[in-house]
């Protein structure tokens, strides 16, 4: 892509910009799409991973991978991560770097989801996954019940904020944060960020048309399948969101801020200047490294041992 096309685009990710293809139709056809982000699955070990032990277990209809710092002691908090991917693509091994870095960095217990993906199976099975994770994390003798959060990227992002919806209408495991990373949040494609991003970078509203289209596989959306259809977002816990400036998700994930906002949730919110939708793999970029530092400062916060009431 030209990187001229966008003037406030970061000047350290324009190299990156330069380099990609045009991927607006690249979930028309989702198993090379998957082929595809197989090819850029670390294949060896990863820093940081001498540091964490992990296992993996069915829940649900799913697979968890959890991650635990290695020779901790005690209860400790819990993270509980879902991956991005449009609800279509993605699993364990794309994000197992970022998982183990989020596991010792923490020093938290986290809950990696590898969630049934559509089309081959449409909403609300990812979901599903996805809380029944929750439920297993929360249960867990190693982890805090009152220290637990959620954590996701783009459809992850969605699906976390639909797993703090859940949790709260069912009375389930209470969260004690949630962390949206530029959230995939609204079906219904009309924002002004959707109408003019029709063409950029990593992300465009042709894949968001897609990926919706093959997650609802022709269902009508409620709140749990797209967030920003709820109507009721009081009694959530505290979030901090990210947007990206040149993302069509931006105003979805900004608009959900603002009404987290107005129902009384405290919301620590941020647009990251010149930066696109998966900004995250110009790893060197100034901007990239000052995401990845506030989102381990906000989960640090978000995961503290809250003071106790004196009597």
């Amino acid at each position: 892509m030209d990187p001229a096309a966008f003037p406030t685009l970061d000047p350290e990710l324009a190299p990156i910009v330069a380099l990609l293809p045009d991927m607006s139709e690249s979930l028309s056809d989702v198993p090379a799409a998957r082929a595809m982000l197989d090819g850029f699955a670390v294949d060896g070990p990863v820093p940081g991973e001498e540091l964490v032990e992990t296992h993996e277990e069915q829940v649900g209809g799913g697979t968890v991978r959890f991650y635990r710092p290695r020779g901790a002691s005690g209860r400790l908090p819990a993270l509980l991560y879902l991956h991005g991917g449009g609800f279509c693509l993605g699993g364990l091994a794309l994000e197992h770097p970022l998982v183990v870095e989020l596991c010792h960095s923490l020093g938290a217990v986290v809950a990696h989801v590898d969630y049934r993906l559509a089309p081959e199976h449409p909403y609300p099975a990812g979901l599903e996954d996805c809380y029944a994770a929750l439920q297993a994390l929360a249960a867990r003798d190693d982890v805090d019940p009152d220290r637990v959060a959620v954590h996701g990227q783009s459809a992850g992002g969605g699906l976390a904020a639909a797993v703090a919806l859940l949790a709260r209408d069912r009375r389930g495991p209470a969260l004690c944060f949630q962390a949206l990373g530029i959230p995939e949040l609204d079906d219904r494609l009309d924002t002004p960020s959707m109408r003019t991003f029709t063409s950029t970078p990593m992300w465009t509203r042709g894949q968001a048309e897609l990926s919706w289209q093959h997650y609802l596989a022709g269902q009508e959306a409620d709140r749990y399948a797209a967030p920003a259809r709820a109507d009721d977002l009081g009694d959530l816990p505290p979030a901090y969101v990210v947007t990206c400036e040149l993302d069509p998700l931006r105003d979805e994930g900004l608009t959900y801020a603002m009404r987290l906002l107005a129902a009384g949730v405290s919301v620590e919110l941020h647009s990251f200047p010149g930066t696109v939708h998966g900004s995250g793999i110009a790893r060197d970029a100034a901007v990239v490294r000052r995401m990845d530092e506030e989102l381990l400062d906000a989960l640090r916060r978000g995961l503290a041992p809250r003071p106790q009431p004196q009597p």
